[in-house]
């Protein structure tokens, strides 16, 4: 192949992107009859800024520095390219069209320039819609990659911030980026990250979950072992306890880790509220989020095999409500539950503009028509509704699934051998996530195994200046948060107290 025919590299182009409608080639004329061609893909690169310029341009280098004319664009920064964007390798321009550039070729010239002017659609930052908060940050990850690391380095303005970048899919050619903080992360958790990283040989990556099923520790595991964010505050106090994390181009969604299972029992709002009502909060949560996965079971095994430990007038009640209906506790439980998922997962599919009506109003009208109807008791009712309340206080989706997946196999349990099989399941749960671990850390420190030092900010959150320190688990190399000298100034400068 002529290097430096136009018409013939022109040709190999059009031959790789054949039917491909939305690629664009231009060829033109300078005034000094130089033929050139732009090649790029319509609707993501900014044609109308470039050609505004690029004739002018080329016929002053052209006529005046035929020969030096790529050289001198590069040196006086016309075109804002750099060395890296000249190149005579024509499958490395076609990589450069993928990713949104420009290709610009001048007849019986060797090079091919690449013009890094990518235009396209993107969404605006909004709030965040799944991690609310009352205080703090209202801004959220977009599609945008490049828009995602710049929310990062803005609350991080430290060199130490580092950004490695992948590709992954054969046909997508996704980027992917490794974000950690240098001096604080463990070099054994990066290398880690990055090494299953490479074993993922896929067609394409559409979304971060993609990789998530690929590089948790135990995938046929109902509990989620990778943390998923679409905060930029959140994903920086993560970095900065030591954790890494992963952004994935085309998805708001960024991956964190390692996690425990208490981090996926907390949420945003814990630290930008007082750490009194931050800490009543977690343990209302706590409360909340056993009640999400035992209170079913409780009501089968008590009604069922115990009801002596019910008080008296409680157990009349409960008797009278159940009197006519046609079904075990276990049976109608299970009715009523499905009858929920089912509410739940509609509310989700339908327009947002009648989902939450639907959602209510089908709740309201199926229950009291089942109730009437003696399908199932009005306690029942009860025990269900309080039970997705509580599925929906846990700041973590996926182990929010976790527990109403698991919530089924405790209600059989329940209704087979009462109180001993709820037991008996607890514990199962119990051993399982005791050999849980998310990339070396236990899935359940610091309480298994036991680590003093990092039950600061497990089921209590105490102040910021009393956690001086880092997880212990992450095996940082700074383990040091803050000083302490947060709380001197209570102490004038002779060192009397000033209270």
């Amino acid at each position: 192949m002529n290097e430096t025919d136009l018409s013939i590299r022109l040709q190999w182009y059009k031959t790789k992107l054949e039917n491909c409608s939305d690629v664009i080639f231009n060829t033109f004329l300078t005034k000094s009859q130089h033929r050139c061609a732009l090649i790029y893909i319509q609707g993501m690169f900014d044609s109308v800024t470039l050609q505004k310029n690029l004739l002018a341009l080329l016929d002053e280098y052209i006529s005046l520095h035929e020969d030096t004319f790529v050289q001198d664009i590069i040196e006086n920064n016309q075109l804002f390219i750099s060395e890296n964007n000249v190149y005579c390798d024509l499958e490395k321009g076609l990589d450069a069209i993928m990713n949104a550039h420009g290709l610009l070729i001048i007849d019986g010239n060797p090079y091919i320039i690449e013009i890094p002017y990518t235009d396209f659609e993107k969404r605006s930052i909004e709030e965040a819609a799944n991690e609310s908060v009352i205080r703090g940050s209202r801004e959220a990850f977009v599609e945008s990659i490049q828009t995602n690391l710049t929310l990062i380095r803005r609350r991080i303005r430290n060199p130490k911030l580092k950004t490695e970048q992948m590709i992954i899919g054969k046909q997508s050619k996704t980027i992917v980026v490794i974000t950690y903080i240098e001096g604080i992360c463990s070099e054994k958790l990066i290398k880690e990250m990055k090494r299953r990283l490479s074993y993922i040989e896929i067609d394409g990556v559409l979304g971060s979950s993609y990789l998530q099923e690929c590089i948790q520790d135990t995938p046929y595991s109902p509990f989620p072992q990778v943390q998923y964010t679409e905060r930029p505050d959140t994903v920086c106090a993560s970095l900065l306890e030591g954790r890494i994390s992963v952004l994935v181009d085309n998805t708001p969604i960024a991956l964190l880790a390692p996690v425990t299972l208490p981090m996926l029992l907390q949420a945003a709002e814990d630290y930008y509220q007082s750490f009194i009502f931050a800490s009543f909060i977690r343990i209302v949560r706590l409360l909340f989020f056993g009640i999400s996965l035992l209170l079913p079971s409780l009501y089968i095994a008590v009604t069922t095999f115990h009801p002596e430990m019910m008080p008296f007038d409680l157990l009349i009640s409960v008797s009278a409500s159940r009197e006519i209906v046609p079904f075990p506790a276990l049976m109608e439980a299970f009715i009523m539950e499905m009858a929920f998922e089912a509410l739940r997962e509609a509310s989700i599919r339908i327009p947002k503009s009648i989902g939450q009506a639907v959602s209510i109003i089908g709740a309201l009208i199926i229950g009291t028509a089942a109730v009437q109807a003696g399908i199932v008791s009005a306690a029942m009712v009860i025990i269900v509704s309080l039970t997705g309340i509580a599925s929906f206080i846990i700041p973590n989706f996926d182990l929010g699934l976790s527990f109403r997946l698991l919530r089924f196999p405790i209600m059989l349990l329940a209704g087979f051998f009462g109180i001993f099989g709820i037991t008996c399941g607890l514990l199962v749960i119990y051993i399982h996530m005791i050999n849980l671990s998310s990339f070396g850390v236990p899935y359940l420190s610091p309480f298994t195994p036991m680590n003093n030092g990092d039950y600061e900010d497990t089921l209590i959150r105490t102040p910021w200046w009393r956690m001086k320190y880092r997880p212990k688990n992450f095996s940082t190399h700074n383990a040091m948060r803050q000083s302490n000298k947060s709380r001197d100034w209570r102490y004038n400068q002779q060192g009397e107290n000033a209270e």
